[in-house]
């Protein structure tokens, strides 16, 4: 089997299908979060507590403690994946052969088009309930792109296809059912604003899509032990911004002692920009070098975690 990688989905002989969150396995188990339970009329999606309740009563084998990380998390062991879900794999799939469905369909259109603009498809992805044939006629569309500069060069053409009226921006029952998915902390006017100017999500044909990025770079911190400390709240400035659409999103800040904000869930990414100020509320970690840093996203929701901007810098 390939290394897994996040935004893959692994699955085992249960039919528990986890969505992987980070490639660097711990004591031979992928590090993953259960999404789907397949039944006998086909995949049932969990919301987080519905996930966490089903391991803890029926399988809690799949429950592992990160001494790494310092929390509980959904583990799968290798030896028990008995399907690896690739979305690179899936998109040549589906864009290989005539669409089963409108959903099918709409991502045909939708990579024809970045395509037709010049985009290296071999850089992107789907993922999301497309990844497994779980999606329903509501469904989103959700790309990964696999290199930084296709991600970037993606949200471009999103800016000219929406300009050219070939992608329509969202409206309010999709900004609204948006909001309602994510159900972060924000309230839907900041949640709005925010995403608004980040140009990773548009429709087609009425359904939304948005992209996501995923790069193989890897730090020297991402190998520390991090013990937690508490929720914080810090109201500071963003140093610097290049990292802001990466998994996990990175933001460095102009703090005194907390020197990196990180996210784990994609309501944050690109939420900030360079220079600007703003209100952060997270997990203080600690790592064994001594460092600190702020954690969002300690699940997908992340219940009173949050990045706004307060203020942006004068022109």
């Amino acid at each position: 089997m390939n290394g897994c990688q996040p935004k893959d989905f692994i699955e085992t002989a249960e039919g528990l299908i986890f969505a992987v969150v980070t490639e660097e396995p711990e004591e031979q188990r992928i590090l993953a979060f259960l999404r789907y339970r397949k039944t006998e009329s086909g995949y049932r999606k969990l919301s987080t507590r519905e996930a966490n309740d089903l391991l803890k009563t029926r399988h809690s084998d799949y429950l592992y403690f990160s001494k790494t990380r310092d929390v509980t998390l959904h583990g799968v062991h290798r030896d028990r994946i008995v399907r690896h879900h690739q979305p690179r794999k899936r998109l040549q799939e589906i864009r290989g052969r005539a669409p089963i469905d409108a959903i099918e369909e709409k991502l045909q259109r939708l990579t024809n088009l970045f395509e037709a603009q010049g985009l290296d498809l071999r850089q992107m992805g789907v993922t999301g309930s497309l990844l497994i044939g779980a999606h329903k006629p509501d469904s989103d569309i959700d790309l990964v792109l696999y290199r930084r500069e296709a991600f970037f060069e993606t949200r471009e053409i999103i800016k000219r296809l929406l300009a050219d009226q070939l992608l329509e921006p969202l409206d309010e029952s999709l900004w609204q059912d948006a909001y309602a998915r994510r159900g972060c902390t924000l309230s839907y006017e900041e949640y709005r604003w925010h995403e608004q100017r980040k140009y990773n999500k548009a429709a087609i044909g009425q359904t939304k899509f948005d992209i996501s990025l995923l790069t193989p770079e890897r730090r020297q911190n991402d190998r520390l032990s991090y013990k937690k400390r508490g929720r914080l709240c810090l109201r500071t400035t963003i140093a610097n911004d290049e990292h802001r659409f990466d998994y996990p999103i990175r933001y460095q800040l102009d703090h005194p002692s907390i020197h990196e904000a990180i996210s784990y869930t994609a309501t944050y990414a690109g939420q900030a920009l360079q220079g600007e100020h703003v209100e952060i509320q997270g997990q203080l970690e600690v790592s064994s070098a001594g460092r600190l840093r702020l954690v969002i996203g300690t699940d997908r929701e992340s219940p009173n975690e949050y990045i706004k901007v307060i203020s942006q810098p004068n022109p």
